[in-house]
């Protein structure tokens, strides 16, 4: 069993990662039916919450079926974030989460996110006034460093340790790769077994299969994983992991019916959300990924995307089941989109 403060999760836990645009509730909610144990809301900035942004505060919202989850900020200013640290506490989630690790320009560059990883003093005294501001154990996500220079993540990790943070989730990269070239876990492998550490250490980066997460669990010792990129559109992929890291088994792929179910599980979740409008609108962008692998898709799915009506995006659904019913899609490792070229910021 691995606790974070009180949290307890089961042996290997399995973490949805926060993802902009994309970890909000109707999608935390088909991840934990697939069995995601720990999920975080997409991040927030901390001046938005303060300044009463409509759109930070939705953010805050959730849900009784979700626990545990973790409310993820971000910003570069210790009064600011401390003061977020306490409008989150009131909306109760078992865990606050400070994001270190976002490497978008927008974020990043204005000192916040993956930016913090330039002053690693700024880091400790930005997490410190966290851990002091609220009574929700504080975790943090992170990367190895700024670029290849400055790989600082085992000072980092002691120091945030030090100053009272429960677990801490590292992104195999550097904020100069973005997401580019292959995910480095060796780092991520020596802060877990460096002798100092006694908080959970959380491995992200490249998961796209059941085989790489066993055996990224034998090879570096983490406590767990956290799955982001390869979740989107895959939520089967939580399912997957776990029964091949208890039995060795590899699950079939999902089959065309579980896709046409989750397709309309999820319009219907985005839409009780918000509304009908925002709801069939936002599901517009993620038909492809749950329907991919389907051959000759593509007049479905631009049929799906100029639809209106609830009605009429389920007709278009169960013609797709209709058609492709007992179609077996190739099981082959899922291929990990440039998220950072998606991300709205």
């Amino acid at each position: 069993m691995v606790q974070i403060d009180k949290i307890s999760l089961p042996d290997f836990p399995l973490l949805l990662a926060p993802m902009e645009d994309v970890s909000d509730p109707p999608f935390r909610a088909i991840c934990k039916e697939n069995g995601a144990d720990l999920m975080y809301t997409e991040f927030i900035s901390s001046e938005g919450l303060i300044r009463d942004a409509i759109n930070c505060r939705r953010k805050l919202d959730i849900f009784e079926y979700e626990r545990p989850v973790g409310i993820q900020i971000f910003g570069g200013d210790e009064d600011s974030l401390a003061m977020a640290s306490k409008i989150v506490e009131v909306t109760n989630p078992d865990l606050l989460d400070i994001n270190f690790g976002c490497p978008v320009k927008k974020v990043a560059g204005a000192g916040a996110g993956a930016g913090v990883l330039k002053d690693i003093d700024l880091m400790v005294r930005l997490t410190a006034a966290c851990v002091k501001a609220t009574n929700l154990p504080v975790t943090v996500k992170t990367r190895l460093g700024w670029d290849e220079d400055s790989k600082n993540i085992e000072e980092v990790a002691e120091r945030l340790q030090d100053v009272g943070i429960k677990a801490l989730a590292i992104h195999g990269r550097t904020r100069s790769q973005m997401y580019k070239g292959e995910a480095d876990w060796t780092l991520i492998g020596k802060v877990k077994n460096n002798p100092r550490i006694k908080i959970p250490i959380f491995g992200n980066g490249d998961i796209d299969s059941p085989q790489k997460a066993l055996e990224y669990k034998n090879r570096y010792g983490v406590d767990g994983v956290m799955i982001g990129r390869a979740a989107i559109g895959y939520p089967w992929i939580f399912r997957e992991i776990k029964h091949f890291v208890q039995t060795g088994e590899v699950l079939p792929g999902p089959t065309v019916a579980e896709r046409v179910a989750v397709c309309k599980q999820h319009l219907h979740g985005a839409i009780k959300w918000q509304n009908q409008r925002v709801g069939i609108n936002e599901m517009r962008g993620r038909y492809a990924n749950y329907l991919k692998g389907l051959p000759n898709i593509k007049e479905f799915k631009s049929r799906l995307v100029r639809l209106n009506e609830v009605e009429e995006v389920e007709e278009v659904l169960d013609e797709i089941f209709r058609t492709y019913q007992g179609f077996e899609i190739e099981h082959t490792p899922i291929e990990l989109i440039d998220y950072h070229q998606n991300c709205p910021l």
